[in-house]
């Protein structure tokens, strides 16, 4: 399984730039290739939503080239000019609406498939109203639900067509889109409460864009007139997208800021715009320009828990779900049944990750309450599932602020964001961690140990965790060879690092973890890929404010590449063995030189030979040899160094 892992944050601010608006780009691209004239689009998202209809489009005739990075669409000033083809739009449901209605309406025979999900999102609403018009759609699978085919309509002059307007606004967009090709002037009659209003907004102002200008009546009739004829503006940009701007809006809230967005602000035509109000409410501080908003934590207190009607903002809705977890008191989501037909069902999905991490959920057909527990965010082993779902991964990527998260699947961005978690990373702070690396007896646990309590920080001896695995397997009767069976152990170990004590499933281990049989059988099981990933989150949920030092033989290459600080602490093995052998007998254990020094180099041998995480000396890290330093000199050194790199407000 693919996953990200996200080190706990300490702060977010910084400025970002966000990709073209996934509304208003396919909106723009199907109405330039239906449009007389060629269009340049400026600014286009480039997604995996857009790549579908720029594909779509491509197969029916249109033609579309990039040119420095302007995308330009020759239009087919009216129906497309390839009146026969099988299209997939994958889980482009903006895009499968608005070119069902249209191809429905181009007097080809058509089919559209998309991913398994998508024929599990209702489209019968939609379809009745086509039907209405006099178009020729018919289902291929489950009735109401797509694939579906499409013939040549025989167009019905005039009259009233109604659509429901309470399951998804792309209907009403895909139906106003396609009206103009009829030619005859229609009237479309919205049945039940119109949701997600902001999008009929921009639909309507970017057909007026296009010299298509539809007469609303309220929220319940709209009337496109006769010989309406779509003729391209010359040249489109695209705002950025509202949607995607408040993750990181809410990051400024949460973690102090500000953060500012660059693309939209008080001229957007998007109705997500409103999420600044939303976060208003809950005490943020926002700041806006024609074309930025910049959103920054409460001056006294954290953000408060708020009940909002989400009808003017269904997709930045999720993500004050995510936000309420950094809020005190309740907050309720209402007027959000439409994530039950969305990518996945949005409210089980949110409700059931939500609770993973600690909060109270509750759940209906249209709205979403949640409660912080109170006592910080839990951090599932697991991770966080995102459903195949961009704006789930986005959402969940705010826990990070209060804890190591993992997220799998977070490829899923790409239908609207695909580089979402390097933006991110750009613009937030993570508790700084300085690795030590080194083998065996090099000293590197007492350096890191000492290091830990002058900064004040945690403090992670990796191969403890190894030493536990060790003795929980044998204890088990896991043979140390059987990589399976311990890697197991290894996922379920019940640890507990005090001050003074460790503890396995309650009982202390501290002298039994430090016996020479279980010191080779950590050594031994440490090889094993397995057992590695099964420890690899544990290892990282150490990292915590104010800040890690972190021990072993891999952290600085494999737990924790981005460290701020990075050292390789060795010694000779001669020097290594006359410590270890000092140790031992200081604690009235029998030893021996010779044997011990055997075991080292054995113990060198196999560490820096195994396949996976071999001990080495990580590129960008220091050495430290302490064969000739004492303790307190060593110590000196990593401070002096882990000041040199991290800024004073870290330390």
């Amino acid at each position: 399984m693919h996953f990200i892992d996200l080190p706990s944050l300490l702060s977010a601010h910084g400025t970002v730039r966000l990709p073209g608006s996934k509304s208003i780009s396919n909106r723009v691209l199907l109405l330039a290739a239906l449009a007389e004239g060629r269009t340049e689009i400026h600014d286009l998202l480039e997604s995996d939503d857009t790549a579908r209809m720029l594909e779509a489009l491509k197969t029916l005739g249109v033609g579309v080239e990039w040119q420095d990075g302007v995308c330009q669409v020759d239009g087919t000033g009216g129906a497309f000019p390839l009146k026969q083809a099988a299209l997939f739009l994958g889980n482009a449901g903006t895009a499968f609406r608005s070119l069902t209605a249209a191809l429905a309406l181009s007097g080809g025979h058509y089919t559209l498939s998309g991913v398994p999900r998508m024929h599990e999102r209702p489209i019968a609403d939609l379809v009745n109203a086509l039907r209405v018009l006099g178009a020729d759609v018919q289902y291929i699978g489950q009735e109401g639900f797509p694939p579906l085919a499409l013939s040549p309509a025989v167009i019905r002059p005039g009259g009233v067509v109604p659509v429901r307007g309470d399951v998804s606004s792309q209907f009403l967009t895909g139906l106003l889109m396609a009206l103009p090709l009829t030619g005859v002037e229609t009237t479309v009659e919205v049945v039940g409460e119109l949701i997600s209003k902001p999008y009929i907004d921009i639909t309507l102002s970017m057909m007026a864009r296009f010299g298509v200008q539809v007469v609303r009546e309220g929220w319940q009739r709209f009337t496109v007139p006769a010989a309406s004829v779509y003729r391209s503006p010359g040249r489109v940009y695209v705002e950025g997208d509202a949607s995607s701007a408040s993750y990181f809006l809410a990051l400024g809230a949460i973690g102090g800021g500000p953060v500012r967005v660059e693309g939209v602000g008080r001229d957007s035509i998007q109705g997500d715009l409103r999420f600044a109000d939303a976060l208003l409410k809950m005490g943020a501080r926002i700041n806006m320009g024609p074309n930025w908003i910049e959103a920054s934590a409460p001056l006294c207190g954290p953000l408060r828990g708020i009940e909002l009607d989400c009808n003017h903002l269904p997709d930045a809705a999720m993500t004050l779900a995510t936000t309420a977890l950094f809020a005190q008191g309740t907050t309720t989501l209402t007027h959000i049944a439409s994530w039950r037909v969305k990518e996945t069902d949005r409210i089980a999905a949110m409700a059931t990750e939500l609770r993973k991490l600690g909060a109270g959920v509750e759940e209906g057909h249209d709205f979403i309450r949640i409660t912080p527990s109170g006592t910080g965010l839990l951090s599932p082993h697991g991770g966080i599932e995102t459903y195949d779902d961009h704006r789930i991964a986005m959402c969940f990527s705010l826990a990070s602020m209060a804890t190591t998260l993992r997220i799998n699947d977070p490829g899923c961005v790409a239908k609207t964001f695909p580089d979402y978690f390097l933006r991110f990373s750009e613009v937030t702070h993570p508790v700084p961690v300085i690795a030590i690396d080194g083998p065996s007896a090099s000293g590197k646990g007492s350096v890191s140990a000492r290091v830990a309590a002058a900064l004040g920080w945690h403090y992670l001896d990796s191969g403890a965790l190894y030493r536990l695995t060790a003795l929980a397997a044998q204890r088990a009767g896991i043979a140390w060879t059987d990589e399976a069976g311990v890697a197991a152990i290894a996922a379920e170990l019940d640890v507990v690092f005090d001050e003074n004590s460790v503890l396995l499933s309650g009982e202390e281990v501290g002298e039994a973890i430090r016996l020479e049989e279980i010191s080779s059988g950590a050594s031994q099981v440490a090889a094993w890929p397995e057992v590695r990933k099964a420890l690899l989150f544990r290892q990282r949920l150490f990292r915590q404010r104010a800040g890690l030092v972190a021990d072993g033989r891999d952290m600085a290459s494999v737990v924790f590449p981005d460290a701020q600080t990075k050292i390789f602490l060795t010694a000779s093995v001669e020097i290594r063995a006359k410590r270890r052998y000092k140790q031992l007998i200081e604690k009235g254990v029998a030893a021996k030189l010779p044997p011990l020094l055997l075991d080292l180099r054995e113990r060198d041998e196999r560490d820096s030979q195994r396949s996976v995480a071999p001990l080495q000396q990580e590129e960008t890290a220091k050495l430290l040899d302490t064969t000739e330093l004492t303790i307190e000199n060593a110590v000196a050194q990593v401070l002096l160094w882990s000041k040199a790199v991290l800024s004073e407000k870290f330390l």
